[in-house]
C-alpha cells in the first residue's frame, strides 16, 4: 500500500469536506473549555461509563473480579463530544471534528468497524459498496458525519481510479 497515496486521498476528502461545509448538525455546547481538561480530573461529573456510572464507580478490583464489565471502560459518545467542545474552545477545529466522528462510531460494533476499515482501503470496494456503507452508517447508526465522509471518499476514489476493479 502506498502510504503517500492514502495520505493524499485523505487530504483530498478532508479538503472537500472543509470547502463544502458539513451538513451535519453541530453539537450543542455545555460551556466546556480548556479549564475543564483533563476531564477525568477537572470535569469528572461529565465523564460517564456506557451504563451511566461515574469514574469513581470504576474500581480495578471490580473489573478483575467480573463485578464490573470491562466494557464499562469504553469511552462514550457524550465524553467524546465534550472533548470536541474543549478542543474547539482552543481553536483545534480539525481535532474537534475527528472527535465528533469518533463519537458517532461508538454506536457501531468493533467487528463492523474493522470490516468498514478494510472496505475503505483502496481497491477493496466498488463505489456502490462505499455508498452502501455510508447509507448504513447514516440510517442504522445516525452517523451523519461519517456517512458524508465516506460518500466523499467514494467520489475521490472514483476520480483517482482507486475502486475495486480499477487495477
Amino acid at each position: 500500500m502506498d502510504k503517500e497515496l492514502v495520505e493524499s486521498i485523505v487530504r483530498d476528502v478532508l479538503g472537500n469536506l472543509e470547502n463544502q461545509g458539513s451538513s451535519a448538525p453541530q453539537k450543542s455546547g455545555n460551556g466546556l473549555t480548556a479549564k475543564d481538561y483533563p476531564m477525568g480530573e477537572k470535569s469528572k461529573d461529565k465523564v460517564k461509563t456506557p451504563s451511566g456510572h461515574t469514574l469513581d464507580d470504576i474500581e480495578f478490583k471490580k473489573i478483575i473480579s467480573g463485578e464490573t464489565s470491562g466494557s464499562e471502560l469504553r469511552i462514550t459518545a457524550e465524553t467524546l463530544n465534550h472533548q470536541a467542545e474543549i478542543a474547539r474552545s482552543v481553536d483545534r477545529e480539525q481535532f474537534a471534528k475527528n472527535l465528533e466522528r469518533a463519537a458517532e462510531l461508538t454506536k457501531v460494533g468493533d467487528e463492523r468497524i474493522l470490516e468498514i476499515y478494510n472496505a475503505l482501503r483502496p481497491y477493496r470496494s466498488t463505489k456502490q459498496d462505499m455508498l452502501d456503507i455510508a447509507d448504513e452508517l447514516e440510517n442504522e447508526y445516525g452517523a451523519v458525519i461519517n456517512a458524508e465522509f465516506i460518500r466523499e471518499a467514494a467520489h475521490v476514489y472514483e476520480k483517482r481510479k482507486r475502486l475495486k476493479g480499477d487495477r
